[in-house]
């Protein structure tokens, strides 16, 4: 029988790893720079396609990156799990659970990229877990999926390094003053030849 107290003990054991703020911040930013301007310029270009049609789609589509990058990373002293907040339609969560003791190895495989990925294998090897990599405190993650598996990680990196996503940050504000230029010579009347 489980007391309260144990359930406060592993309450403070477990641990939450999130997506990386700057991740985040990089991956929004950017998909308001590519969506903003749209449905302004449906209505500077006098498009077939009514601007409200461009809001509800910019807004639903705001709201499935918001949940995707709403994933979080909880490690227990039994399991690790991957979960999305209650809000998340399920449709969207494909989360997963497995305790430590039913995993066998990590092993890794080259993205179309040319990164590397890794996968939690099971002794059943019915399925691979993707260890999620671009969480804050990935070393930490890692150091902790070492310490309950004993599966050595030392050769276990991020996907993505942040001054890759500082780089994209700032393309994106660059992008972001075009997209007011455009805004503010759409509403003026100036853009020739739509």
């Amino acid at each position: 029988m489980t007391t309260v107290a144990d359930g406060q003990n592993q309450e403070q054991t477990s641990r939450t790893f999130r997506i990386s703020p700057l991740i985040r911040l990089t991956l929004l930013s950017f998909y308001t720079a590519l969506t903003i301007p749209l449905p302004i310029l449906a209505i500077a270009t006098q498009a077939p396609i009514s601007p409200w049609v461009f809001i509800v789609g910019l807004v639903l589509g705001a709201i499935a990156l918001y949940a995707a990058l709403s994933e979080r990373v909880v490690i227990t002293p039994t399991t690790i799990q991957v979960a999305y907040p209650r809000w998340v339609p399920s449709l969207f969560r494909r989360g997963w659970s497995l305790n430590w003791s039913s995993i066998q190895a990590l092993k890794p495989r080259t993205t179309g990229q040319g990164g590397l990925v890794y996968y939690f294998v099971t002794a059943e090897r019915d399925r691979a877990y993707l260890l999620p990599m671009r969480v804050a405190g990935f070393a930490e993650l890692v150091r902790q999926v070492e310490a309950y598996t004993t599966i050595d990680t030392s050769d276990v990196r991020p996907l993505s390094q942040p001054w890759m996503y500082l780089i994209l940050l700032s393309l994106t504000l660059l992008l972001l003053l075009v997209d007011g230029w455009a805004i503010a010579t759409a509403l003026t009347g100036s853009i020739t030849g739509f």
